[in-house]
């Protein structure tokens, strides 16, 4: 029999509330915890303000739900080591996969399942540079508010305290809020990471390793503004930074997804834990599950059983397609088709086999 009591995330739904990290590895330790008690105070009201974020936002709850690993699934064993694995280390997880492989739902059913908050996402284009990951500086709306006091001194007129405040003009984005010192680890979600500049791996390397960042505005400008209160990537929650610099007291949960469409420097690589995820497709009873997981929500249970033996018969042919014709399919485009042939006004059967091709056409180029 596995032992998994060292396991926090379970998958399957029962994964208790995380309120205690387990002991890091000596080299993967960042703020010590006589420098973290003048941050506590900050950074235990900004959990809680974050954790009500959770609970009132539906979305990433949803994601989180839709992605559940049966008890004996020994396919999934492996991604479910590699999580607590990075969760005991301290590292980055690469994440690899067929597009609807369930590669972005891990992130957010980790985020649910042990209550770390919402998910923080930064998908990554070809333009995404690590600094607009951090943060946002305006530098623009400052010099204009300058001007506009410098206007209203003239006329005689008090000018507002706020106006001078250098943090109003900065806004840390997903990364930067991630690297926020607390007591347990936010989720961030790099997405899409093999679409990145050849440089972002080696930029984020640093970060990953290091734990920290400096805001450059911020250290200029210390001895005038010792502590600044600036935004961050959540909605209405703001943070303090002391310094013009942001040291992690705990290493934030980091799941990079990526479709293998590049390859990674070797050092980059070696501070990763590298999973891939199954193929859902084939898998006997996977596609159903997520199929049920997205489309059942809203939907009571006399609506859904009724539509079941429907629900087959489309999870079928999907699976007949991409083994006869070796297409590669998405399982978000049967979900596509799922949504459209078993609603209750939905497409007569002379269209349903058309409609069946023009949303199942393979990802390939040989296919478009």
């Amino acid at each position: 029999m596995t032992d998994t009591s060292w396991q926090k995330f379970l998958g399957n739904g029962r994964s208790p509330a995380l309120t205690e990290m387990p002991a890091a590895p000596a080299w993967r330790t960042f703020m010590p915890d006589k420098d973290f008690e003048a941050e506590r105070p900050d950074s235990d009201r900004r959990w809680a303000q974050v954790q009500a974020l959770a609970a009132n936002y539906g979305r990433g709850k949803e994601r989180g739900e839709s992605f559940r690993v049966q008890d004996d699934d020994k396919d999934y064993a492996n991604v479910l080591r590699a999580v607590n694995a990075a969760l005991h280390l301290r590292r980055p997880l690469l994440v690899t996969g067929k597009p609807g492989s369930g590669k972005t739902s891990l992130a957010y059913a980790v985020a649910h399942e042990l209550q770390l908050g919402e998910v923080l996402s930064w998908p990554v284009n070809a333009r995404s540079t690590l600094q607009e990951a951090l943060y946002r500086y305006d530098a623009v709306a400052r010099l204009q508010d300058a001007q506009l006091s410098q206007t209203t001194r003239r006329r005689g007129q008090r000018q507002r305290q706020g106006a001078r405040n250098i943090g109003q003009y900065i806004r840390l984005g997903a990364v930067g809020t991630a690297f926020l010192p607390s007591s347990l680890p936010r989720v961030l979600l790099i997405d899409e990471i093999d679409k990145c500049d050849i440089n972002l791996p080696n930029d984020l390397l640093n970060l990953f390793e290091e734990g920290s960042y400096e805001i450059p505005e911020l250290v200029r400008c210390k001895d005038e503004f010792t502590t600044v209160r600036v935004r961050t990537a959540d909605p209405d929650i703001f943070a303090r930074i002391q310094g013009g610099r942001v040291l992690c007291r705990e290493f934030p949960f980091v799941v990079m997804t990526s479709n293998g469409e590049r390859d990674f420097p070797p050092a980059f690589l070696r501070r990763c834990i590298r999973i891939r995820m199954p193929d859902p497709s084939q898998k006997e009873g996977a596609l159903e599950r997520i199929v049920e997981a997205h489309l059942k929500r809203g939907a009571d249970e006399a609506k859904w059983a009724r539509l079941q033996d429907e629900v087959a018969d489309i999870v079928g042919a999907f699976a007949a397609k991409e083994d006869d014709e070796k297409a590669d399919i998405a399982t978000d485009q049967l979900l596509n088709v799922v949504y459209l042939l078993t609603r209750e006004v939905k497409p007569g059967s002379q269209e349903r086999e058309a409609l069946q091709e023009i949303l199942l056409q393979g990802l390939s180029k040989e296919d478009l």
